[in-house]
């Protein structure tokens, strides 16, 4: 799969979100383009503040396979990591983000932070940004427009 398809499967877990969340979603897929792992953001559903599509991913990921590590995979994730989801990314030694939307605000993949390429936390993470952009912040758009006409 290309960059673009595994996008679309991120994008798909986005829209599984619901309506009361941020429209995120994330897939970890294998060196050989197994999806591993999905997750969307479920902090509401779960009042877990850690309830970001990254994180979901990862516990899927480890769980599946019993181990923490997640060398030789690949997270794919409609918007860029914050630094949480960084960190947690750094920890799992996850050696390839991609990611489809930039975070200005908060972003830690190149935007107001650059966790995932600080070579002082541990090998540097390969980032390939934005992968259909304009897909993915149409879903924050959207959703955050729905919130303003309420």
């Amino acid at each position: 799969m290309n960059h673009q398809d595994l996008m679309r499967l991120a994008i798909e877990q986005a829209k599984l979100a619901g309506e009361a969340e941020v429209p995120v979603g994330a897939v970890i897929v294998s060196a050989t383009g197994e999806v591993i792992a999905a997750g969307f953001n479920n902090r509401e559903q779960t009042c877990d503040p850690t309830g970001h599509a990254e994180i979901v991913a990862i516990r899927k990921a480890t769980e599946l396979l019993g181990d923490w590590r997640l060398e030789n995979t690949t997270l794919v994730v409609t918007l860029e990591p914050c630094v949480m989801c960084a960190g947690a990314i750094v920890a799992a030694r996850i050696p390839r983000v991609i990611f489809g939307a930039f975070d200005e605000r908060v972003g830690a993949s190149g935007s107001a932070y650059d966790i995932l390429r600080d070579g002082r936390l541990g090998n540097p993470v390969e980032v390939i940004a934005p992968v259909l952009e304009e897909e993915c912040g149409d879903l924050l758009r959207d959703f955050f427009q729905k919130k303003r006409d309420l």
